[in-house]
């Protein structure tokens, strides 16, 4: 059986990954595909009580801790949900995955950058991607839409401004020389971004 495609999609909170991602799952269905939405953390019952835990905890997790935290819902992300998916030739979009703790942790925490790489490749047991959509936004205009939405902001949502300019710095050197990735205009509207996203999509398929 033809093995599936992995699909990431990437960019700093309030990039509109998850409005991206249903345009994608209502596409692909059209188009008679099997897909599968999962996200990073929480796409298993442990990435959820990880998710959890790192979005409210309140005394402040340690960096190296709060990157193996996510390490562990990323393997178990793969052995639960996203190899047994690739197996049956099912097309998945991971709202986020490794490049997510490569720019947060390596570049807005400071972390080692060759330690986070080893070990996410060791979690996804040397899976990549087929296809990364990045999203790009400016930090104030990602701020505005996540406190656009009314909701209590998570740990990360209340980074300073300088941790956004890190992470963001951090994708932009981390895609730059990736033949993998397509970069996307994400302060456009909605719309032109999923046209552009099923777009790169459509033709890895």
């Amino acid at each position: 059986m033809q093995r599936g495609r992995l699909i990431t999609i990437e960019g700093i909170d309030g990039s509109g990954k998850s409005s991206v991602a249903q345009c994608l799952i209502k596409s692909l269905k059209e188009h008679g595909n099997t897909v599968l939405l999962t996200k990073e953390p929480g796409g298993t019952e442990l990435g959820s009580t990880l998710r959890t835990i790192l979005h409210t905890q309140k005394d402040r997790v340690g960096d190296v801790a709060e990157f193996l935290l996510f390490a562990a819902d990323r393997a178990q992300h793969f052995e639960q949900i996203i190899i047994p998916a690739l197996h049956k030739g099912t097309v998945v979009i991971s709202d986020r995955m490794a490049d997510s703790s490569l720019a947060y942790q390596g570049y807005g925490r400071g972390i080692d950058r060759t330690m986070i790489q080893r070990v996410n490749a060791w979690a996804m047991q040397n899976i990549t991607p087929d296809l990364v959509l990045y999203l790009r936004v400016d930090p104030t205009c990602a701020h505005e839409r996540v406190c656009g939405r009314k909701e209590t902001l998570t740990s990360f949502e209340q980074e300073a401004r300088a941790f956004w300019q890190r992470v963001i710095k951090g994708y932009e050197e981390i895609f730059a020389s990736r033949g993998n990735v397509i970069t996307i205009d994400a302060t456009t509207a909605l719309p032109l971004v999923c046209e552009q996203a099923c777009e790169a999509v459509m033709n890895i398929l």
